[in-house]
């Protein structure tokens, strides 16, 4: 229990003491005009109230996933924690930050704009495709698990429960940000918290304690920690579906300082969720193989359905079903917003030419194959929506450090955990059965070799912008 307490803690002193490291070397300044003023048009730019615009962000980057990743996570046992505080503080939290402002410091551009602004359009391009990619299978894979369960618990069949969440998907999707997005979904962020704060006081009424932090591996398959625990908790530590939904805020800001309670605080409250159900998912079945031996039985939702009910009665119960039902599909329709959004960036020159593409038609792109995704395997979905999630999260902390060296800022908070990350994908894919399932130590090598390239490129950036920047002085004392 004291790591447990002790991780919460050290989460709490990131927000207050780092995030304004990172705010300072960011350089906020609220003189400057937000796009909810500048750009508004009262559908995806409008200002609203940076507590609202905090839950709204909690729930939009949390859904399920620091239930669901933590829990597998927990798997690995008290290691887990480790991850998750480092990863939240120093590398999701601050990969956030820096796609919410970016976003906002470019007139609420999507990620991918930014991307190509900071990395290239070669890297833009791809990032495009690799974005609407994971926000079509993240968006499919959090309608078919809420559509499954819908299923089980109603009279509907699977296929009447999808076609009430895309209706749903549609309005929400349409609408303008302030009618559904902007009123409920503050709503269901207090749930969420609510629901892991409940959790994390019955903790401590367990017959079994949380346990204290060991750098062993205690996961019952001896799957490695390095690199399959950074993939599988990843809403819970660092996520790159985050730079996907934070551009959706960064346009509804007052002003330049509430990005660090907007962004970086979000991150922070998802990593304390995290904790609450690792911890519960260690604890509650008495050890790893107990929670091992709950999720074959269940599945994660059956052992979110076991803990609330248990812990919390009747209340717990509702609680675990809207929990399930309703996060991941309000995760979901802001995919697919997002995904609009960013079409919207990527057609702006034909929307412009001849004013014939609408906010309607481009949610059809994205739609139609996120249904026809929907008719496959859950699980099988979700595989690829972990490593291309992480990839994505490599991308935005690369185009931060790029932001912060041609500024000449301290970029080292970003690229040393953008390195970290390049270690974790490139080693991940080779050796994940949804990969090349190549052996271990084959992968190590191969993820390894990759590394070096990266961190090559990195050093060449580093030794041009410097070289760029003394030029720059001589040529300023010149004249």
């Amino acid at each position: 229990m004291v790591t447990f307490i002790s991780s919460i803690i050290l989460l709490l002193l990131g927000y207050f003491f780092y995030s304004k490291v990172v705010e300072r070397i960011f350089g906020i300044n609220d003189q400057n005009q937000t796009p909810a003023y500048t750009e508004n048009d009262g559908f995806d730019y409008t200002p609203m109230s940076w507590w609202r615009a905090s839950l709204i962000q909690l729930l939009n980057i949390a859904g399920l996933g620091p239930i669901f990743g933590a829990i597998l996570g927990a798997l690995y046992g008290p290691i887990a924690f480790i991850w998750i505080v480092i990863g939240s503080i120093f590398a999701g939290a601050v990969h956030d930050y820096f796609s919410g402002m970016l976003s906002l410091r470019h007139n609420g551009a999507q990620f991918p704009t930014i991307v190509g602004k900071y990395l290239g359009k070669p890297a833009q391009s791809m990032i495009n495709l690799l974005s609407i990619g994971l926000m079509t299978l993240v968006a499919a894979a959090f309608t078919a698990g809420p559509a499954q369960l819908m299923a089980e618990i109603t009279p509907l069949s699977f296929m009447a429960s999808i076609l009430i969440i895309f209706t749903y998907f549609l309005a929400a999707t349409l609408l303008p940000i302030n009618k559904i997005i902007g009123r409920v979904y503050p709503i269901f962020g207090g749930i969420l918290i609510f629901m892991a704060l409940s959790i994390g006081v019955g903790l401590f009424f367990f017959d079994n304690p949380v346990p204290n932090l060991t750098l062993s591996n205690l996961h019952p398959e001896e799957l490695p920690v390095w690199p399959l625990l950074m993939v599988t908790v990843s809403c819970g530590a660092i996520s790159g579906f985050h730079s996907t939904q934070s551009p959706i805020l960064s346009r509804t800001l007052k002003k330049e300082s509430e990005g660090r309670k907007v962004f970086y605080g979000a991150m922070i409250a998802e990593g304390i969720i995290a904790l609450i159900w690792a911890a519960a998912g260690m604890a509650f079945f008495g050890g790893t193989g107990g929670l091992q031996e709950a999720l074959a039985a269940g599945g994660p939702a059956g052992v979110v359905n076991e803990i609330s009910i248990t812990t919390l009665g009747t209340l717990g119960g509702i609680l675990a079903v809207l929990g399930v039902i309703i996060l991941p599909v309000t995760t979901g329709d802001t995919a697919l917003r997002s995904s609009r959004m960013m079409l919207g960036d990527l057609l702006k020159p034909l929307i412009n030419k001849d004013g014939k593409w609408t906010k309607g038609l481009l949610v059809i792109p994205v739609v139609v194959p996120t249904f026809l995704l929907t008719q496959m395997d859950y699980s099988f979905l979700w595989r690829y929506v972990g490593w291309s999630n992480q990839v994505v999260a490599t991308v935005m902390l690369w185009t931060g450090a790029m932001y912060l060296l041609q500024h000449q800022k301290f970029h080292w908070i970003c690229s040393v955990p953008a390195l970290f990350m390049t270690a974790v994908v490139s080693s991940y894919i080779f050796y994940a059965p949804e990969g090349f399932n190549l052996s271990y130590t084959t992968s190590m090598v191969i993820g390894g070799i990759i590394w070096i390239v990266v961190f090559a490129w990195f050093i060449t950036k580093l030794i041009k912008s410097r070289a760029f920047h003394q030029r720059q002085v001589v040529a300023d004392k010149a004249s």
